[in-house]
């Protein structure tokens, strides 16, 4: 896939597509922003296990717009 036809898809997004991609990087916004070595092992799990979903969420995301 060449750059342009990335932007193209990015253009065609629907609004839950938009809403799943911002939410994913928020929740990256926010892992990166955490003192990670100040959070205790719950903490820890907790951001762990919120950016596994996110991925998740984003690897389906891809697959829609990319037809696989």
């Amino acid at each position: 896939m060449t750059d342009e036809q990335g932007h193209s898809l990015l253009r065609h997004l629907t609004d839950s597509q938009r809403a799943r991609r911002d939410y994913a990087r928020r929740d990256l916004t926010n892992a990166r922003a955490e003192d990670l070595a100040q959070l205790e092992s719950a903490g820890l799990i907790i951001i762990i296990e919120r950016l596994r979903i996110r991925l998740d969420d984003a690897l389906r995301l891809i697959d829609e717009l990319t037809g696989e």
